[in-house]
């Protein structure tokens, strides 16, 4: 990438977007405030219609240049259209089930990748794609976004000591102006339009701190590379179970390996020959890399097949395979530059580049449309594999099917209500009853809860069964006796048919962690709650805690009433008791 030479200023651009801007700010104000309730409206088309204005005017700022402003209008009114129709489709963030959100980012990701492309047609005037355009718009574009709210930020600092200072004496104009919604939206715009039009005159401004964000991120290319290579080496030795053992996540950190392992990369080899890193530590840094990414993009597609046939589909598992398959895409082309011009791979990854990036441009866009819905597949899916028997109706996830699946799972949950199992039939029907997510995962979680506290809680005397109402107040007081997960352990004694019950507990992780107790009583009408507070045993040292524990699980515990003494004011206690 070479430091662009400095085009002529032009000082009306700055001014024009300042105004669009606060023009713009002022019209989302308009559109999105319910002043009647006090909040953001729930009406789509005028969530659609901000939107429209938001993504439009961001677009047109980004873009916009003396050559061919026509064009810039009409990207602008595109990339618009685009994101507004998401909303539009789908309602605002308030209304979206677990498919929306990603639409939504799909539309601005199609957006801000087509933005690159459509500059460099529009300079060329012609579809045509040179690579090292695309590429120093896509990276100049992410360094003036950075900019616009970095000056943004500052801009409303200043604001604030200049409404502070006028405080100081009386004048609360700028101050009470700061409080209203509308102004808020009025000094944003008009910063962002401001900060991008007077950074597009500051060209070799721009491109220096670009070329200093590549420098940055080719410094990290080896380290990520060698870490990337050492994990791979690994695997042979570890198998793949401890990655599903150790989280859920396993996924999402092996897709945000490959998108940093592309980043980085993509730095280190520039938009051509001559602006590929010279120092050889780098070079091999960016081929390491670029050999890493189909491996991890292959095991994340495994931990997501895992998932897919323990589980079934659900929009998230699909929307995971959409990137695991662009991560593959990514991971085999560069393969394929690899071996065909080894260490000159990136004269072959450039182009390869360029297509995937039009071809990921083209796949979100047709993926924020609802021609695909992921919410209908997994619902066939999800009910299929519930009227088969491979999960049982109170295992099965009604809230997600419910809340999670769009309109095409709140239908299954309709059609389900009828259906002549009578556990399914009970099951649909009480999720029907329910008015949010929520209350259905209270629900089920406090059963799992329950059944896992009698698994993992012993009991005095043996044999002893803990009345309910004492088992939910123990989970209320102390929610870790209840989770398999949990290191928590928790003995309770509680004499046959008594007011009392004692909950005695530890972190069985911590060796040097004295062990708390807490007392629970009966009351009148049958509930049980914690008398007292939750007082830790004097024990210090490692063999004494030992000890404790060890009487702990003979069941060896009782309460014994012990002397202390209190202040007493006007025959009132006062404070707590003391020794």
């Amino acid at each position: 990438m070479e430091i662009v030479d400095a085009k002529p200023a032009w000082p009306a651009r700055a001014w024009g977007l300042a105004v669009l801007g606060g023009v713009v700010g002022l019209a989302i104000h308009w559109l999105t405030d319910d002043p009647e309730k006090y909040r953001v409206t729930s009406d789509a088309f005028r969530l659609a219609a901000a939107t429209f204005l938001g993504v439009g005017g961001v677009a047109f700022a980004l873009t916009l240049e003396r050559v061919r402003i026509n064009w810039s209008v009409a990207f602008a009114l595109v990339a618009g259209l685009v994101v507004a129709s998401v909303i539009y489709w789908n309602g605002g963030p308030g209304r979206w089930d677990a498919n929306d959100g990603w639409r939504f980012f799909c539309g601005l990701l199609a957006v801000g990748i087509a933005a690159p492309l459509f500059q460099a047609m529009r300079d060329q005037g012609r579809r045509v794609l040179p690579y090292a355009a695309v590429h120093d718009h896509a990276w100049t574009n992410v360094v003036l976004g950075a900019l616009a709210l970095a000056f943004l930020g500052i801009v409303w600092l200043l604001a604030w000591l200049l409404a502070s200072l006028f405080n100081l004496i009386g004048i609360d104009l700028l101050r009470e102006l700061m409080r209203k919604e509308w102004f808020g939206w009025l000094l944003s715009g008009a910063a962002l339009g401001a900060g991008l039009g007077m950074l597009r005159d500051q060209d070799r401004v721009v491109g220096m701190l670009q070329r200093v964000v590549m420098i940055v991120l080719s410094v990290l290319a080896p380290v990520l590379g060698a870490g990337l290579l050492i994990f791979l080496l690994a695997i042979p030795f570890t198998g793949l179970k401890p990655l599903w053992e150790a989280t859920r996540d396993t996924t999402p950190i092996l897709l945000g390996c490959c998108a940093g392992g592309l980043i980085l990369a993509n730095a280190v080899i520039g938009d051509s020959a001559e602006d590929e890193a010279r120092n050889r530590l780098l070079r091999f840094g960016a081929l390491a890399l670029a050999l890493a990414i189909l491996p991890l993009a292959v095991i994340a597609a495994i931990s997501t097949g895992l998932r897919l046939d323990q589980y079934g589909l659900t929009p998230s598992r699909l929307w995971a395979l959409v990137f695991i398959a662009f991560a593959c895409a990514v991971g085999l082309a560069y393969l394929v530059a690899l071996a065909t011009k080894r260490m000159g791979w990136a004269e072959a990854a450039r182009p390869a580049n360029l297509r995937l990036g039009v071809g990921l441009c083209g796949l979100m866009l047709l993926l924020s449309t609802p021609l695909i819905s992921f919410g209908a597949l997994s619902v066939r899916d999800q009910v299929a594999r519930l009227e088969a028997g491979k999960v049982t109706p109170a295992q099965f996830d009604w809230a997600a099917l419910a809340f999670d699946f769009g309109p095409a799972g709140r239908k299954a949950v309709e059609r389900l209500a009828q259906s002549p199992d009578a556990a399914i039939k009970a099951a649909a029907a009480k999720t029907l009853a329910t008015k949010d997510r929520w209350e259905l995962t209270r629900d089920r979680a406090a059963t799992e809860n329950t059944d896992d506290f009698a698994e993992r809680t012993l009991v005095f005397p043996a044999g002893t069964s803990l009345p309910p109402e004492l088992v939910t107040a123990i989970l209320r007081e102390e929610n870790g006796c209840g989770r398999k997960k949990s290191s928590l352990r928790c003995i309770v004694r509680q004499a046959p048919g008594g007011d009392r019950a004692i909950l005695l507990k530890w972190w069985q992780d911590c060796k040097s962690c004295s062990s708390n107790g807490v007392q629970f009583v009966r009351a009148a009408d049958g509930s049980w709650n914690s008398a007292g507070r939750d007082v830790p045993s004097v024990q210090r040292d490692e063999a004494g805690i030992a000890a404790q524990r060890a009487a702990a699980e003979r069941g060896e515990i009782e309460v014994r009433e012990v002397k202390r003494q209190q202040i007493f004011v006007g025959g009132k206690p006062v404070g707590d008791v003391f020794e």
